[in-house]
């Protein structure tokens, strides 16, 4: 069984993309040059927006998060894991992480993507404001 989840958000001209290890969208609508693991503000939901059956399939340490993120003619699939310390509790924050660390902000772990890597292009899109829908598909563990 799976969940889907979907976020619209959009780019901001102080987008880097530049940051090793995550990448995150916020329901903030501004954004600093220090955010570079930011890719997105204005998104319509936050950690703890998303349902309480995407966020039962996710704290699951079997579960695999399919995210997708499609701005314009770019798109990514980036697949990460989810893990039994997921609350997603955060107000505003999204966090995919590279690592295993998680807190209220966290979506998924060992995500095969970061800010950093991202496609250029996709990143170019969000830093001259484009629209980005963020496609969260979790599967469960059978």
């Amino acid at each position: 069984m799976s969940v889907t989840e979907i976020i619209h958000c959009r780019g901001h001209k102080n987008v880097l993309g530049r940051h090793k290890s995550t990448f995150e969208i916020t329901k903030e609508t501004d954004l600093s040059p220090n955010g570079d693991c930011i890719i997105a503000v204005g998104a319509d939901k936050g950690a703890m927006d998303l349902s309480p059956e995407f966020r039962k399939a996710i704290s699951q340490e079997t579960a695999v998060l399919r995210t997708t993120l499609t701005c314009g003619e770019h798109s990514v699939t980036i697949l990460s894991q989810g893990s039994a310390g997921i609350t997603l509790t955060h107000p505003t924050d999204l966090v995919w992480r590279r690592s295993c660390f998680v807190c209220p902000r966290t979506i998924a772990v060992y995500s095969d993507h970061t800010a950093a890597l991202l496609p250029r292009e996709l990143m170019a899109a969000l830093k001259n404001g484009a629209e980005l829908v963020v496609t969260l598909i979790v599967e469960e563990p059978q």
